[in-house]
Formats: C-alpha cells, sequence, structure tokens
C-alpha cells in the first residue's frame, strides 16, 4: 500500500466506521473520540490530539463539515475545505480515524461510535462536552486536557486580518 494509500484509507464514511469499531473492539481495544473544525492545523492541535490518542489504542476524530463550520464560526469559515482538514488530519501518524459529520455537534456520531474515552480541549468543561452522557452512561471516561494559550485558528485569523490593515 502507497502512503497516499494509507492515508485514504483513514477517512470513514458512517457506515465503514461501525465495521471498524467493531473489529478493534474484538481486540478489546480503547477507543478515543474528539471532534473540531481542525480548520488551520497549528501546534495546539497537534498537542491535543497527541495527547489525546495517548489515551487509548485508537484514535478517531470527528470533522465538522464545511457547513457545520460556516454555522458555527461565521461565513468566512473554514478557510480550509472539508477535504483539505480531512486529508490533513489522516496524515497524522496518531489518528487512526477521521469521519465526517454535517450536523452543528456530534451527540450522533457519538450514539453511533459509542468511544470509551471522550476528549475535548481544556476550553471545555468535562460536564459540558456533548455526548459526556452517552459515555459516562456505559461506563467510559471524559476528559477536557490541557488548552495551550496562543495557539486557535481564531487567534492566527485575527493576526493575518491585522497584518492585512
Amino acid at each position: 500500500m502507497t502512503t497516499w494509500e494509507a492515508v485514504n484509507k483513514k477517512i470513514f464514511d458512517w457506515h465503514t466506521i461501525k465495521t471498524q469499531i467493531n473489529y478493534w473492539r474484538k481486540a478489546s481495544s480503547k477507543v478515543v473520540f474528539t471532534n473540531g473544525c481542525f480548520d488551520l492545523l497549528h501546534y495546539g492541535h497537534i498537542y491535543y490530539l497527541s495527547q489525546a490518542a495517548d489515551l487509548g489504542d485508537y484514535l478517531i476524530v470527528g470533522l465538522n463539515a464545511d457547513a457545520s463550520v460556516q454555522r458555527l464560526k461565521g461565513r468566512h469559515r473554514p478557510i480550509k475545505d472539508e477535504k483539505n482538514r480531512l486529508h490533513i488530519l489522516a496524515a497524522l501518524s496518531f489518528v487512526d480515524a477521521v469521519i465526517l459529520f454535517q450536523e452543528d455537534t456530534p451527540y450522533q456520531l457519538i450514539q453511533l461510535i459509542q468511544p470509551d474515552i471522550l476528549v475535548k480541549g481544556g476550553d471545555w468543561q468535562a460536564k459540558d462536552i456533548i455526548g459526556s452522557d452517552i459515555v459516562l452512561e456505559k461506563g467510559g471516561k471524559v476528559l477536557s486536557l490541557p488548552f495551550i494559550e496562543g495557539y486557535s485558528t481564531t487567534a492566527l485569523e485575527q493576526k493575518v486580518i491585522k497584518s492585512c490593515k
């Protein structure tokens, strides 16, 4: 398999992710799930995703579709389209699966995946993380990982806007 094929193999749809998860669960593997827009991948994202990957055996990243990002962040976003964002995330060695979701929250996707560990960045309180009820009900863990100040897509966007003025 070529490297490009390996990257593409990590991009799943809602049907194929369930099959993959069932395969992983046969080996009693811990599945970690996180989600986000990941519009301009930066140091904070890499740090956060690598920490999330260390919590289990497989890391699944739910990615907001372009329309979802626009509803959440405004008409000027996303900066990179979903095809770019899917492939960039799939190219990371510590990401095992990437799946697109159209909704504003990943709640339905979390219901489908049933992760053992649900993770968000430190700007979220564990009790406020979407899908925490699903994960906690089945005995899983919900964690808020440390947020690295100064690294955000919004901060990068503002820096570019200021430099253009």
